[in-house]
This record gives structure tokens, sequence and C-alpha cells, in this order.
């Protein structure tokens, strides 16, 4: 790749390039509005970065869609991003992290996390017994990315997986503390609770939401892993690592959607409050 040059004809120093990105927003995207609990664990880890969030609000869910497609909605979503002009990408979508991860980082020159990695990692730093439970939706824990990421750090792991499809839309709503989720929570998680496992990783980005009712489902004995806190930590560390993180100036979000911005803006307050307070849509 051709060295960026100053004005005066000098090739720019690496350090001078990365200055010249640090001030540059961090891309997030998901499938839909999951992603935001992505966001608020960024905004509360790196007050003073400025984020990008688009979610593919007219093509969710992408757990119920075969690879191929969301692949392609993945480098879709990467491209609108990536011509922002961001200097870091997170996929912030289990589904498209287990389907796509991969060729974006082969394909795209700025850092590529997703949410698989960092979540395997916090679990298997937290268990104890090597007991491990992962809930997902139906595409990500029919890809077994999280076991093979589980089993890459620590070989000696039992894994038990439960995709949880309900989950998404009752935390859409806002079913995350009635009857309902309750009942659904124990129909999902009865088997995984007499598993023996004790930690057990939320691998979607709508489950936090669900946080206190599969809490009290699984009971004490059970940490959950908050995939979304531990990407915002890798980003952190990646971001230090690059000489990319923003030292001055305060932080921002702005969010972009692919379907009309009202729902977005409505469901979008659950995760982040009053920060949700508009959305642009852009065409597909």
């Amino acid at each position: 790749m051709t060295a960026k040059r100053n004005r005066s004809g000098r090739a720019l120093s690496r350090a001078a390039r990365e200055s010249s990105r640090r001030d540059h927003a961090i891309g997030i995207f998901d499938s839909g509005i999951g992603g935001l609990t992505v966001v608020q664990a960024l905004l509360r880890m790196l007050p003073r970065e400025i984020l990008i969030y688009l979610g593919d609000t007219a093509r969710t869910p992408y757990g119920t869609k075969s690879v191929e497609v969301v692949r392609r909605y993945s480098v879709e979503n990467t491209e609108f991003l990536i011509a922002k002009g961001v200097k870091l990408l997170v996929v912030a979508c289990n589904t498209s992290s287990a389907a796509a991860l991969g060729i974006l980082k082969d394909r795209y020159e700025v850092p590529v996390i997703g949410v698989i990695e960092p979540g395997a990692a916090a679990a298997v730093a937290a268990t104890r017994n090597r007991k491990i439970g992962v809930v997902g939706t139906e595409a990500t824990i029919a890809s077994g990315e999280y076991t093979r990421a589980l089993r890459r750090l620590r070989s000696d792991l039992e894994i038990y997986t439960r995709a949880c499809p309900l989950f998404v839309p009752l935390a859409e709503e806002g079913w995350v503390d009635n009857a309902v989720a309750r009942s659904v929570a124990r129909l999902y998680l009865g088997s995984l609770r007499h598993s023996g496992i004790d930690t057990l990783i939320l691998g979607c980005t709508h489950y936090p939401l669900l946080h206190d009712v599969i809490a009290e489902t699984m009971g004490d004995g059970v940490r959950l892993i908050d995939s979304a806190t531990a990407t915002a930590a890798a980003v952190r560390d990646t971001l230090t690592r690059c000489g990319l993180l923003r030292r001055r100036g305060g932080g921002a979000a702005s969010f972009f959607v692919t379907d009309t911005p009202e729902r977005f803006i409505k469901v979008g307050s659950r995760f982040l409050g009053a920060q949700v307070d508009s959305a642009v849509r852009i065409e597909r």
C-alpha cells in the first residue's frame, strides 16, 4: 500500500498517521437493535470516542438466515461504515461474528472485532468447574463458533449450548420482567440449569436486557457473561495497542438504520435511554 504523504511530499511517519486517525469514529453494526448493548458498554468504557452505529433493521433478524446471506449483508454494512472513515470496526452481532468475521478481517485494513472471542475469553476466565453454557440465536448456536472459540482457549471444557430465539422479540417488546419472560426462560434454560454449569455466555446482544430473568432462572451459582462488556474491553485494548485512543474532547454517537427510524428510536431507548433520540435512514 502506498504511504500517505504530507503537502511537502514526504512520507508521513506511522506516529503521524496514527495521530491523524485518533479522532476518527468507531464503526459498529448489528442486524438491528441488539448491538446497542455494545454501544452502551463502549460509551461507558470509552467516553471520549465517537461512535457510528448501523442497524440493519430492514433485514433483521440475521439469526434465521443462511450463512451466505449473512456474509453478504455483513460486507454491505461494513462498506457503509468504512466509507465514513472509521478507525476500527465492531461486529456487534453474534450471527455476523460467527459467519463473516474472518472475511471482514481479510478484506479490510482497519481492526475488526467481533463479539464471540471476547465473550469466550471472559467465560474461560470466570469458570471454576470447567462447565460453560452458551445461549444464542439459532444461527449462532448452529455455527459452533462459540464452542470452537472456547476450545481454542481451553481444551478440557464441558460446553452446553441452547438456541433461545424468543428472547430477541421479548427484549425488543420490553417484556423482560414479567410472567411471559420467566416462562420462556424456564422452558429454554431448564436443561442448562441442571447441567452443572457455573458460567453462562449471553451469546446475543439482545440478551443482556433479560439478564435479571435469566439470572433468576439459572440461580446464584451461575455467572452470566455479557459479551457486550467483554467486547468493549477488547476495543479499548486494541485502540490502546494501536495508538488510536481519542485523547481529547467529548464522545458522541450517531445512528443509522435501513428501515424507518421510529421503531428503532422507541426500542433503542430501552437500551440507551434518551441518547437514542434520532436516527438516519439509509437506502439499500
